[in-house]
């Protein structure tokens, strides 16, 4: 076969050694290093010292990260999935491995993984980061409700937000001991006022003192995660604003003018796939990237899978998100959307057809670098407007009713 890259090294990364094969003239010469940043630095250089042009990585959890820190900007560096190299079944040993890639990079057979820019993935830091405290978050929400549901406290029931301004100092006047309930329903605010005598009898519980100090100590999480994705909020925001690339603060912006997609949406977003779509093809690739698409399953003539693959999760979560919150709007194309596809496909595979939809809108807003047009809540009935009328009449005579139907003068 053909060579492509005359010089160039496969690297095999584990947690404590990296094992490389340098390929150079046709011979090859095998060195393992520790994972310490020394090494790894002393590695860079002997590659550099030889020639080493193009180097292979084979993503392996979180251990390929440093060693591809160290050596982009130095080399020309590729990350490539472990299920697109695997080797010759019972000749398994880190040698051979890295022997393995080294191999198909000089004969130019490997294909790349999409990483993402150093200013990207420090934001995706910051934006994976706040998820985890969201979630966080969110589980101590729900033990804090059991908590107080089994001391009979019924707050939930009455108030739509336990752990809103009112909820909570409520709850923390419960978890310091309180038990006069007319005294802790007067810190309701707002449209609660005008349910105390409801309040006082769902707060006539009986919370014991192991209780009491368990909660205290939840609803102090609660403030410590509040503070801390405030936090980190604000540190994102300074991570935009400065990016080496000016884009990023603009497609920040041109994101949010999508439906269903807020701030917060649209920073994962850019934190997952960039502001670069030359990077992907077209749109289908970027959705198929994703795992946003029905997966190919076929054997025989016979679709026997339309699954979608893995993708990021994180990206994948996002897009729920944001095709929930459209699915909420008033006259937009991904509402109607929704609700032409819910009856037949049901909510959750909906759900993914408009995510899916969100996605291919923000690869063409990115690439053309233009804010959103909206396309109006009607468009799937102006695109069909006989179906429409057939299926209005067929309805109507359904109910009894006898049609007779004349077309007005603009509409023919």
């Amino acid at each position: 076969m053909q060579i492509i890259h005359p010089c160039c090294c496969g690297v095999d990364v584990h947690t404590k050694t990296v094992v490389a094969c340098l390929i150079k003239q046709g011979t090859k010469q095998v060195r393992t290093f520790s994972t310490m940043t020394d090494d790894l630095l002393a590695m860079s250089d002997w590659l550099v010292a030889e020639g080493c042009t193009h180097v292979a990585i084979e993503s392996t959890g979180v251990y390929w990260k440093p060693v591809f820190n160290l050596l982009e900007g130095v080399l020309e560096v590729i990350l490539v999935n472990a299920r697109h190299v695997k080797a010759v079944p019972g000749r398994k040993t880190d040698v051979r491995d890295c022997e393995w890639l080294a191999d198909l990079l000089r004969h130019g057979l490997l294909k790349a993984s999409f990483i993402p820019p150093l200013y990207i993935r420090e934001i995706r830091e910051l934006t994976r980061y706040r998820q985890t405290l969201v979630k966080e978050q969110t589980a101590v929400a729900n033990r804090v409700q059991k908590l107080i549901e089994s001391g009979n406290i019924k707050l939930g029931q009455v108030a739509t937000d336990v752990l809103g301004v009112s909820g909570r100092q409520m709850l923390r006047a419960l978890a310091d001991g309180e038990h006069d309930t007319e005294k802790i329903a007067d810190f309701a605010r707002g449209q609660l006022k005008k349910k105390k005598n409801e309040l006082q009898r769902a707060l006539e519980g009986r919370l014991t003192k192991a209780q009491r100090f368990v909660l205290g100590e939840l609803l102090k999480r609660i403030d410590e995660l509040t503070a801390a994705i405030v936090r980190v909020n604000e540190e994102l925001r300074a991570e935009v604003s400065r990016s080496t690339d000016p884009f990023v603060a603009e497609a920040v912006s041109l994101l949010e003018t999508i439906p269903g997609i807020g701030q917060r949406i649209a920073e994962t977003i850019i934190s997952e796939i960039g502001v670069d779509m030359s990077r992907f093809p077209t749109d289908a690739h970027l959705a198929s990237w994703a795992g946003m698409c029905p997966g190919n399953n076929e054997s025989a003539g016979k679709r026997l899978s339309g699954k979608t693959n893995t993708g990021s999760t994180y990206l994948r979560d996002a897009l729920i998100q944001a095709a929930w919150a459209a699915t909420h709007t008033k006259q937009t194309y991904l509402a109607a959307q929704f609700r032409r596809l819910v009856r037949v496909k049901g909510k959750k595979r909906a759900l993914i057809a408009v995510g899916h939809s969100i996605l291919v809108i923000i690869y063409h807003v990115l690439k053309q670098r233009a804010s959103y047009q909206e396309l109006g809540g009607d468009y799937f009935d102006k695109q069909n407007t006989e179906k429409l009328r057939a299926r209005l009449i067929r309805k109507l005579e359904s109910l009894g009713v006898k049609v007779t139907v004349e077309m007005m003068a603009e509409a023919a």
